[in-house]
């Protein structure tokens, strides 16, 4: 049996507002008529549901990406001027990083949420 991540909760104080800020940067869309989250689908398996919260932790979330979604990703990033960073811990600000011979940045979302974007693995 293959495991599969089918889904996972992302907390937030605004769930639309947060769901199409992350759409927005992904190109992808808000999927609508899930209960009471507000569901972004990443790929066939996977959605990120936000759900309304006032209290909670940053969460770290890692997205493998292509060269080519990589450049979009990032020109998106780069146009809302959203800070990003080469490191974890956003020491290295306007920077990119190119671990394994490949190409990262980190950024935070609206809550606060550190998103990372890597080209390989």
């Amino acid at each position: 049996m293959t495991i599969t991540l089918n889904h996972t909760i992302v907390p937030a104080r605004d769930k639309e507002a947060s769901a199409q800020f992350f759409a927005s940067i992904f190109n992808l869309k808000v999927e609508s008529g899930v209960g009471h989250f507000a569901a972004v689908r990443i790929n066939d398996t996977l959605t990120l549901d936000f759900a309304a919260s006032d209290v909670f932790e940053s969460h770290h979330y890692a997205f493998h990406v292509s060269d080519e979604e990589f450049d979009a990703i990032f020109a998106r990033v780069k146009e809302k001027g959203i800070e990003y960073s080469s490191d974890p811990m956003h020491q290295n600000k306007g920077q990119i990083n190119h671990r394994k011979q490949g190409r990262g940045f980190y950024f935070y979302d609206p809550n606060g949420h550190n998103l990372e974007l890597i080209t390989r693995v």
